[in-house]
């Protein structure tokens, strides 16, 4: 029997109303773990080429990895992909929570959804039952009605409930998927593609267990992370949350402020996570099966009325709806949070989008009449409200906004676009390319638009610690400054994304304090296979050459691999003044790193030889008979 897989892939698809079962078999499991592997495999084998995201044809993929649902912290994550309404690329996004481990001890390891239902629908899935169930009654609901109204009607508050919210009924290529009320899948427009499918939810009960080859093992980890490995910045994750970092980011100039514009902020102190502890923090939450308790829940009664049911807002909220608008009215930030939650909103889109639409009016390039009246200024905590309603709703500059800001941009002209902080279209997260220059070449290069979840983030590696330690297993041996990008700190981004990514397919969470050997020692103890730490980085570096192919194929090209400009003009104010990244640092750098990936300058695809040494002979063959 296998031993952290069920070799079950359910496929439903929504136009004939046909649910199947496949068993890939024992190497695809190797091959590609789960998670973004797995959704790069589907892509490229079965979407079609040049597709709308938004038609029939995409696929809707949910897919655990080996990791999801075993009994050790961090193991409460799972993958979300499709063809990205956002980028037009690989769309793919990470979330935690309950869902995907219950959907694993239903028995399944991936899901996939094709076609498109002709009015709403809902799945249910309960061990191997598995129905198609109409949603009238659900549509145009929020989050937490819909979550209410599945678990009342099935008779089971244990029920997890993964849904599009308003924003994917809608179509806003910023719609995330909504799992658990509060964790997102937010990156790359996934919810649009949900609502466009007519699908309002996946609800999931599993009665069963994912099957283990050494339970000894994994109680040993979860052993040492609940009695060793709360120390230092995971101990500080349970006490403050991921907001915890905000104070340190400002003191060095990496929060991003008015639209990346500054990397410190004057209000920081009002909507750091020791302030958030100390004022509005009514509890703390955990993913399944770990210690940690990062999770905010949070409550206002005052001027906004938030609810803990929505959770709270984590760091890279607080830095998209507070810094990067100028705000720094810690309520105003937590209703802002619960509103995307409760309608299914990115908000790291959302925030960058309204601080582009802020700067863009301050410059007079936007006007009253092109923002219904909104005085849309830097700090104006109403008017960013304001927008995320009409941003939901598809109301005046909201709806243009829906689109995220490179798309609006580009509809206003006026020069607008050149104020979209984006790569490939997706608004940047919340660290600034200025303090970690390898973050930028992440940023730059990644196949999903700029992400931060699988990067690096350079001030770790800048002094001795655990994270230089465990990258000198790897060859790399002395600490690294943050603000260098020679060939070193290349290979160290390579190495970085190419594990990061790895993480993505097993299904678990960066957060977790595991050197590498304890994740390799996590996958043999699920799986029973003599993996090494070689093994894993390679189905990284495989899943990365995969996203990088299907983006190839959907028309993206080298030149997509772009560093935003703001990015090579320095700083003028803050602790960080005078700083920047070159432009020409940052095309050397991104020249050193397609060599180091063997990725072809005029394609940006792996060449055919390493392809092969990936072991993606399939692909090689795929890509011969594309146009």
């Amino acid at each position: 029997m296998p031993f952290g897989y069920h070799n079950k892939v359910l496929r439903v698809d929504l136009g004939t109303s046909q649910v199947t079962q496949e068993s890939p078999g024992d190497n695809f499991y190797r091959t590609y773990l789960g998670g973004w592997g797995l959704i790069a495999h589907y892509l490229l084998r079965e979407v079609p080429r040049g597709i709308d995201a938004l038609s029939p044809q995409n696929l809707l993929i949910f897919a655990p990895g080996i990791a999801t649902g075993v009994p050790v912290g961090g193991s409460g994550r799972h993958a979300v992909g499709a063809k990205s309404p956002l980028t037009g690329g690989f769309g793919e996004s990470d979330v935690g929570g309950f869902w995907g481990a219950e959907f694993r001890h239903a028995g399944w390891d991936a899901l996939i959804i094709s076609g498109a239902a002709d009015h709403p629908v809902y799945l249910w899935i309960q061990d191997d039952r598995v129905e198609i169930r109409d949603a009238a009654h659900l549509w145009g609901k929020t989050t937490a009605d819909v979550e209410e109204r599945l678990r009342r009607d099935l008779g089971d508050d244990h029920v997890r409930v993964a849904q599009c919210g308003l924003a994917g009924e809608k179509l806003s290529r910023i719609a995330c998927v909504i799992h658990d009320i509060n964790r997102a899948a937010g990156r790359t427009g996934l919810g649009a593609v949900m609502g466009s499918k007519k699908l309002k939810a996946v609800a999931v009960r599993g009665t069963g267990r994912v099957d283990v080859t050494d339970a000894g093992g994994l109680q040993k980890l979860a052993k040492w992370l609940a009695q060793e490995g709360m120390t230092g910045w995971t101990a500080d994750l349970r006490e403050n949350g991921t907001n915890g970092g905000l104070a340190g980011l400002n003191a060095t100039g990496g929060l991003p402020t008015r639209n990346f514009q500054q990397g410190a902020f004057e209000g920081a102190s009002r909507i750091a996570g020791d302030t958030m502890t100390q004022t509005i923090l009514v509890g703390r939450d955990n993913c399944f099966a770990c210690p940690v308790h990062c999770k905010r829940r949070v409550q206002c009664t005052g001027r906004y009325a938030v609810s803990p049911t929505y959770g709270g807002p984590e760091y890279e909220t607080i830095g998209s709806l507070g810094s990067c608008c100028g705000i720094d009215d810690l309520e105003a930030i937590a209703f802002g949070n619960q509103l995307c939650n409760a309608y299914g909103l990115d908000t790291i889109s959302t925030g960058v989008s309204i601080a582009w639409a802020m700067e863009c009016f301050e410059r007079g390039l936007l006007t009253p009449q092109d923002t219904d009246g909104l005085e849309l200024r830097f700090g104006n905590a109403e008017a960013m409200l304001a927008l995320v309603e009409r941003i939901a709703h598809r109301q005046g500059l909201g709806d243009l906004l829906a689109e995220g800001s490179l798309r609006a941009a580009r509809a206003i002209g006026r020069g607008t676009e050149r104020y979209a902080v984006q790569v490939k279209g997706q608004e940047l997260p919340m660290h600034e390319p200025r303090l970690k220059f390898g973050l930028g070449l992440g940023y730059t290069t990644s196949p999903t638009g700029a992400d931060h979840m699988h990067n690096i983030h350079d001030t770790s590696y800048a002094g001795e610690g655990s994270s230089i330690a465990d990258m000198r297993s790897l060859g790399i041996l002395d600490p690294i400054a943050a603000d260098d990008l020679g060939p070193e700190k290349v290979r160290l981004v390579k190495y970085g994304v190419d594990w990061q990514v790895m993480g993505n397919c097993l299904g678990l969470c960066a957060f977790m304090p595991y050197t590498m050997q304890q994740v390799c020692d996590l996958v043999r103890a699920v799986t029973g296979w003599n993996s090494s730490i070689f093994e894993l980085m390679k189905t990284g570096e495989r899943a990365l050459a995969m996203a990088r192919a299907y983006n190839y194929r959907e028309g993206l090209r080298p030149s997509d691999d772009a560093a935003h400009w703001r990015f090579a003009t320095p700083f003028e104010s803050g602790p960080t003044e005078g700083v920047r990244v070159p432009e020409q640092t940052m095309r050397q750098a991104i020249d050193w790193y397609y060599g180091m990936n063997s990725w072809d300058l005029e394609t940006g695809v792996s060449t055919e030889g390493k392809l092969h040494e990936l072991g993606l002979g399939w692909l090689v063959e795929l890509m011969k008979k594309e146009p």
